[in-house]
């Protein structure tokens, strides 16, 4: 813990942010496959349905990976301050990047909706 007020220090850090997962799950489900014609189709219905060829593509499993993540903000004076906290809903995660980084900019735009931090200048 000395380390960490430290590094506040010596960062002039106004506070700190703290994610942790709270709840995960992989959930595989059957996604049909689609029917389709390769050919345009011209007449009336009648017509398409004697005179068009139609081909369906097979379904295949895939996995659903969701996670929920509890996140909190502490201010960085001595023995910090819980300020803020908040838990996401169940998130798709098809790539860990792209769910920190939406994670992030999801509890950015919350912190500086609630005048909690100050909007970053652009």
């Amino acid at each position: 813990m000395k380390d960490l007020k430290a590094l506040f220090e010596w960062k002039k850090f106004d506070g700190i942010v703290v994610a942790r997962l709270t709840k995960a799950s992989v959930k595989t489900v059957y996604v049909p496959g689609e029917i389709y014609s390769p050919f345009p189709y011209y007449g009336t219905t009648a017509t398409m349905e004697r005179c068009t060829p139609w081909f369906n593509t097979p379904g295949y499993l895939e996995n659903e990976k969701k996670a929920q993540v509890e996140v909190n903000y502490s201010t960085a004076k001595p023995e910090g301050e819980l300020v803020w906290t908040g838990t996401t809903e169940n998130v798709e995660v098809g790539s860990v990047k792209k769910a920190i980084k939406d994670l992030v900019k999801a509890v950015t735009e919350e912190l500086e909706g609630q005048k909690i931090i100050e909007p970053k200048p652009k």
